[in-house]
């Protein structure tokens, strides 16, 4: 991973970490999930440069090199997540420049690429970018999940909601990572309800219907949070959108694979995805 470059955005500084290609004519903007550092994605960033797409990854709010750590202090949820992502593509734009960019997210990461598109869209604005590739990307509404994985889910989203409530923060006691309880409580409400809630008095739900955009949506074999229901739900969304549905074996991957590991076994995923950017 080259030297990472910092971005003020208010008390927090988010970290980025880009990974250069000499004359790449696409540009990658990565954003992890819940509590994963940029550095685990340095592995398919590899892979990424190496069909000539240039990278950076992004650190999410408090979350590997990002600071300030999430405490009860913390008072931010999606809607700030969400401007996290114009903040980035606004300081990237020398390097945007005279290129295609897309936006690629994991997880959350994805979620809070496909809100940002959203709010754009409210606002009559471009969408500021050319794609979007949603890698294990769904609305981990508890509904979709088959058999007991859905009660599990809705318990799991539930506990974690009242815990950061009561805590004034999630810990990260053995999932996500440490977190601002305004995202938990934000998250827990979309596998509750199936939903987004309103960000800065934004109705996201009905704007994302209005998102005209190629997106690229791609399931993982053996993703034990994001199966590929839950992503049907978060694309079904996106109606104005040019979806392309795609699914990411451990055949092809050459290992098994799961709802992170894949990042470590991406090679064939990452040529996937720089044939789809290069048809944009």
């Amino acid at each position: 991973m080259e030297s990472s470059e910092f971005l003020a955005r208010g008390d927090d500084q988010l970290a980025l970490h880009p990974f250069p290609v000499d004359g790449a004519a696409t540009l990658a903007v990565l954003w992890p999930a819940m509590g994963v550092p940029a550095r685990y994605y340095r592995h398919f960033a590899a892979a990424l440069n190496a069909t000539g797409i240039e990278v950076v990854v992004a650190d999410l709010r408090g979350t590997g090199a990002s600071t300030p750590r999430p405490s009860r202090a913390s008072r931010y949820g999606l809607a700030e997540l969400t401007t996290d992502v114009e903040a980035v593509l606004d300081a990237l734009k020398p390097r945007r420049a005279g290129r295609r960019c897309v936006l690629v997210g994991h997880s959350l990461g994805g979620q809070v690429c496909a809100l940002h598109l959203a709010a754009r869209h409210a606002a009559g604005l471009d969408p500021g970018v050319d794609g979007l590739a949603l890698l294990a990307v769904g609305l981990p509404y508890w509904r979709r999940y088959p058999g007991r994985m859905g009660p599990g889910t809705l318990a799991l989203t539930s506990t974690l909601a009242l815990t950061s409530s009561v805590l004034g923060v999630w810990p990260g006691w053995g999932f996500g990572g440490r977190q601002a309880r305004g995202v938990i409580r934000e998250w827990a409400f979309t596998a509750r309800t199936g939903r987004y809630p309103s960000l800065a008095g934004v109705d996201v739900e009905a704007a994302l219907a209005g998102v005209r955009l190629p997106v690229l949506a791609v399931d993982m074999e053996a993703d034990q949070y994001t199966p590929a229901p839950t992503v049907d739900h978060l694309t079904a969304k996106m109606t104005a959108a040019t979806v392309e549905r795609s699914h990411y074996s451990a055949a092809e991957a050459g290992s098994p694979i799961d709802h992170f590991t894949w990042a470590r076994h991406g090679t064939p995923l990452a040529a996937r995805v720089a044939t789809w950017a290069a048809a944009l």
